[in-house]
């Protein structure tokens, strides 16, 4: 779900509780057919009775496109469906006065569950994505970014894996503020952040450092990988149309500064020298990339951030 704007997610976790919802009452009246002996609704006998209730045209006529390709999704359907026809059997039973055999009722019940825990796994992972992001851009959390950091420096000083962070920041967003309003802004700045999370690596993540500046982690990246991502990200969103769908399209451009996590230093001081960088980028003209890499004299210790190397651009 990585990149989805907040917004529509809520909107899907809404939809999904509400034909959640809808189901648990059919699945109630169902019972209430079986043991009250009462008239079942002729479309709950239908072959496509599956295709007539709430979550069946939900499902079927009006699918949401950004869950298509998660895993819960094809299964709710084929259980959906199992529960339906499961369902038309024991009504049909019962409508006849002939007792439901106990393999038929226990087929129900199973299905019924599998169905609501397909459901409810699927709106607690909406949920928990909800709660670990920033509202407005979808971005993790800052407060989750010196944990997530740390266990990438472990994992350097083991040996295991390198990993590049960059700091993201938007150039001249504040006149975007000032001159077309915080909507727009809003708009921009979750687009913008929308745009760098779908176009970046499947583990790399994006988080909210403040404002308009992002922090980005890379894990098993090193200063080349890291900036053939970062480069391909800042050509494709300098190109990219922002603000609301009902106004004129807005261009931003995003400057970078990438460093290492050094396992000699802290996690602190590895993000002050992707900032440092940053500085370098923007003090280069913006809509760059700049690496701080430390300088092979050694007496570039003392110094206060090594050699930057820029992108074109």
């Amino acid at each position: 779900m990585l990149g989805l704007d907040p917004g529509r997610l809520r909107q899907l976790l809404e939809e999904l509780q509400e034909v959640s919802e809808s189901h648990e009452r059919w699945q109630q009246q169902v019972g209430r057919v079986v043991l009250c002996r009462l008239p079942a609704d002729p479309r709950d006998l239908r072959e496509d009775s599956h295709l007539q209730c709430a979550f069946g045209r939900w499902y079927h006529q009006h699918p949401p496109s950004e869950l298509r390709d998660h895993p819960a999704f094809a299964v709710m359907a084929a259980e959906h469906e199992r529960v339906h026809r499961v369902a038309a059997r024991v009504m049909r039973t019962s409508a006849a006065g002939a007792p439901v055999a106990p393999g038929d009722f226990d087929e129900y019940v199973a299905a019924r569950e599998r169905l609501m825990l397909e459901l409810d796994s699927l709106r607690h992972e909406i949920d928990g994505f909800l709660g670990s992001r920033d509202a407005l851009t979808g971005a993790h959390r800052r407060l989750d970014l010196l944990g997530e950091l740390r266990q990438c420096l472990e994992l350097s000083r083991r040996g295991i894996q390198s990993c590049c962070i960059a700091f993201m920041d938007l150039d001249r967003f504040k006149s975007v503020n000032d001159t077309q309003g915080h909507r727009v802004g809003d708009d921009v700045l979750a687009g913008a952040a929308s745009f760098v999370m779908k176009h970046l690596r499947p583990f790399d993540k994006v988080f909210r450092y403040g404002g308009d500046e992002f922090l980005i982690c890379m894990p098993g990246a090193d200063f080349a990988a890291g900036r053939a991502v970062i480069e391909r990200v800042r050509e494709g969103l300098a190109a990219l149309p922002l603000g609301p769908p009902d106004g004129p399209p807005v261009h931003v451009t995003a400057s970078f500064g990438l460093a290492l996590l050094d396992p000699p230093l802290s996690v602190e001081e590895c993000i002050d020298r992707a900032d440092q960088a940053l500085l370098m980028a923007k003090a280069a003209g913006r809509n760059r990339s700049c690496c701080w890499e430390q300088a092979a004299d050694p007496a570039a210790d003392e110094l206060p951030f090594g050699e930057p190397v820029d992108a074109p651009g």
